[in-house]
């Protein structure tokens, strides 16, 4: 049996990895920008969050939700009182496209309805509602497309008030939009949505899978917009790399039995991982180192004249390049061995640990001047 062949990959096999480093097959190192996709938060191979995996795996690893599980009331409890909605209730899964589906389900039972408006460029992930929620026609197969979705231009309140009627169960928007390319929602719609989709009795649901867990400074993106979502969804920083996703479901949903459900979703090792990252991100402060260097970082960039745009906050960064620099992100890997992200056409995206030194972060700029022979200072 050989693997779908679903996924472009890089003649390069990491066997090793610590902190913000990896190390192929051959012993080659290289400088990990990209965390895969967002997800490395703390630092790969971080010494509490290892210990405490393989403290929980010499426990139990493993069994249903059918049973008392108290890792799970610990998990809900810090990250309820760290990311500032301890009122909010949580639901365990094991992705960000779970995590979506399941909040767009909630806003259907809440609401009745079941027409959803999303937004242009955005990614919601690839599982049936998720995936119609995403704004690329190629990824979205027949059977998914039946879905009631509209997609509207990001910031544009026209559009909104034109199509968020009584029929909209709900708006779904990311904190900030990973795949499309780091385009940030301005803060005052973010508050203008929330507004309207409650005047229209619609949930707002905030994807924060990528933008969240403190990557942008704040624990969640939308926090710079000073609102409460119905539902926000989470997952690839919250494990560290471990597979685990929640819903934060607002105390005015009620549940009730067999409203949702998940067989490894909230498991002994996912909650064991999810609670080391927790107890990283406080201990270490890592939403404030986050927001110092991705600031150093934007305002650096902007100084290089073929970087034709900055944009992001925190350590969730694009910046787009002029069309004869689109091999950069091969080039960056190739000859200076850094990971990096892309966005079609020509955005580099950067989605470092947020345990990153200030050391690491210079060396993509000194890989820049080198590589597109710009000077470092202006």
């Amino acid at each position: 049996m050989k693997l779908f062949d679903v996924y472009p990959l890089f003649p390069i096999e990491p066997v090793r990895a610590q902190g913000s480093w990896l190390w192929d097959a051959e012993g080659k190192k290289y400088l990990d920008l990209y965390g895969g996709h967002a997800v490395i938060s703390i630092g790969h191979g971080h010494p509490h969050y290892v210990r405490m995996l393989k403290e929980q795996l010499d426990r139990i690893a493993f069994y249903s939700n059918s049973v008392k599980n108290s890792l799970q009331e610990q998990l809900s409890e810090k990250l309820g009182r760290l990311c500032g909605y301890p009122n909010h209730s949580l639901f365990l899964c094991n992705s960000g496209a779970e995590a979506n589906e399941n909040a767009l389900k909630l806003a259907s039972f809440v609401t009745g309805r079941k027409k959803v408006i999303a937004f242009k460029k955005a990614f919601h992930g690839r599982t049936s509602g998720a995936v119609a929620a995403t704004d690329n026609a190629k990824i979205v197969a027949p059977f998914n497309a039946g879905h009631d979705i509209i997609f509207l231009p990001l910031n544009d309140r026209e559009a909104i008030r034109q199509h968020l009627d009584e029929q909209v169960a709900a708006v779904i928007l990311e904190g900030i939009q990973g795949v499309g390319g780091i385009h940030v929602p301005d803060d005052s719609f973010v508050s203008f949505l929330a507004d309207e989709a409650k005047q229209k009795g619609a949930l707002l649901i905030l994807d924060e899978v990528q933008s969240g867990y403190g990557r942008t400074g704040r624990f969640f993106a939308h926090q710079f917009a000073n609102i409460v979502p119905d539902l926000i969804t989470i997952a690839k920083g919250m494990g560290n790399g471990f597979p685990v996703g929640g819903v934060l479901i607002h105390p005015a949903i009620r549940p009730w039995h067999g409203m949702l459900g998940t067989t490894f979703g909230g498991n002994y090792l996912a909650c064991a991982a999810a609670l080391a990252v927790l107890d990283v991100i406080e201990e270490e402060n890592l939403m404030a180192n986050a927001e110092q260097l991705g600031t150093f970082w934007m305002q650096e960039l902007r100084k290089m004249p073929a970087i034709t745009q900055v944009r992001g906050r925190g350590l969730m960064i694009g910046f787009d390049l002029p069309e004869h620099w689109r091999h950069l992100r091969q080039e960056l890997l190739q000859e200076h061995r850094i990971f990096t992200g892309e966005a079609k056409p020509n955005t580099v995206r950067l989605l470092p640990s947020l345990a990153m030194t200030k050391a690491e972060a210079e060396r993509l700029l000194e890989a820049l001047h080198t590589t597109i022979n710009q000077p470092l200072h202006a």
